[in-house]
């Protein structure tokens, strides 16, 4: 399928029509980064296209429902490094933010002017590129732009758990000026991918993006998942709802184990999609049911049981979905290691979920 046929697939899909969709691996994707020269790549926006585009391409012919994608990789320092704080880049890994700002660098990130900032003129070069080689068949989508409480731990570090207690009203102020930025990011983004505020195409790291009709932005929150739930409800959630409001709807993805965030996240209706990072730590029934319980897809990795087959693990999760009426966009940890086999994991999927 073309780029235009895949997105009317996902679209159909949001409307409840049609098979649940499967993003199938490759055969050689044995990590979800490529940190080949990194360090080189990350300063060099025309490398760093090369090397992305080069992953999506391998996509072109392959059996699956996933839109190539492309972004510039420059990690979770990216909102933080244009606000100002400082970073280090090693080749073999993700990049690592430098000193943490003061609580009054915080305040005043939004005097920033975020079209100058360094990062911003290598992802606005990044989309140029992409857009003058004329790469209609493989999209662009955002920048790593975390979530707001992951924003502000990376800008703050660990003295910002004290401070909840310690200074409460100060650290809301931050979570506003926080969003205020996210928002003002995101938009500029948005504008050199030549994409609307209200969808989205997503990679979510990999070459493999989803198409959005109904939410522009995603927000990546794993700090969360070591507050207690008074916390979550007083420090997270009304601040990723005010992120997510300009963009009518969010994904959402965390790291860890929290039953409550979980539940939390998906009561609330601008989350149209939810990621686990560790979907082994739940019970995988209790996932889908929760999310058909409140209309939310669950768009990522399920966890495969011992010793357990291909075949035999989609199986198992097409009849959850049936039992639960769940809606899942599986990125499968058990799949096959051959060409024929990931066509026929991906006809069967359909075949399953229809």
């Amino acid at each position: 399928m073309k780029t235009e046929e895949k997105k009317q697939l996902h679209k159909e899909f949001w409307q409840g029509k049609g098979p649940s969709l499967i993003l199938v691996p490759q055969e050689d994707s044995s990590s979800i980064y490529d940190m080949n020269s990194y360090s080189e790549r990350f300063y060099n926006p025309q490398k760093m296209w090369e090397s992305e585009i080069s992953r999506a391409e391998r996509l072109l012919e392959w059996p699956t429902d996933g839109i190539p994608t492309v972004r510039p990789n420059l990690g979770t320092i990216f909102i933080p490094a244009v606000a100002g704080q400082s970073f280090t880049v090693r080749d073999g890994q993700m990049p690592w933010p430098g000193q943490h700002f003061s609580i009054e660098q915080i305040s005043a990130v939004n005097n920033v002017d975020i079209s100058s900032a360094k990062l911003m003129e290598l992802t606005v070069k990044f989309y140029e590129i992409h857009k003058s080689e004329g790469r209609g068949d493989i999209c662009s989508y955002s920048a790593d732009t975390q979530g707001i409480f992951d924003v502000l731990h990376l800008l703050r570090g660990n003295e910002l758990f004290y401070e909840l207690v310690d200074k409460k009203d100060r650290m809301k102020e931050l979570l506003e000026t926080i969003t205020d930025l996210y928002i003002d990011i995101s938009r500029q983004l948005k504008r050199c991918i030549g994409e609307d505020s209200n969808s989205m195409i997503h990679g979510h790291g990999t070459p493999q993006g989803l198409y959005f009709p109904n939410a522009g932005v995603r927000l990546s929150e794993d700090t969360p998942t070591l507050l207690s739930p008074d916390m979550i409800d007083e420090f997270v959630l009304p601040y990723m709802e005010k992120a997510a409001k300009p963009f009518g709807g969010a994904f959402v993805h965390f790291c860890g184990r929290h039953g409550y965030l979980y539940e939390k996240v998906l009561e609330c209706d601008f989350v149209k999609a939810i990621d686990l990072g560790n979907p082994e730590m739940y019970d995988t029934r209790w996932l889908l049911e929760r999310c058909a319980e409140t209309n939310t897809v669950f768009y990522g990795k399920l966890a495969a049981q011992d010793g357990e087959s291909w075949r035999d693990y989609v199986i198992r999760l097409a009849g959850i979905l049936k039992d639960t009426g769940a809606r899942c966009v599986l990125r499968p940890v058990v799949f096959p290691d051959n060409l024929a086999e990931c066509e026929q994991i991906l006809n069967f999927w359909h075949e399953l979920t229809l």
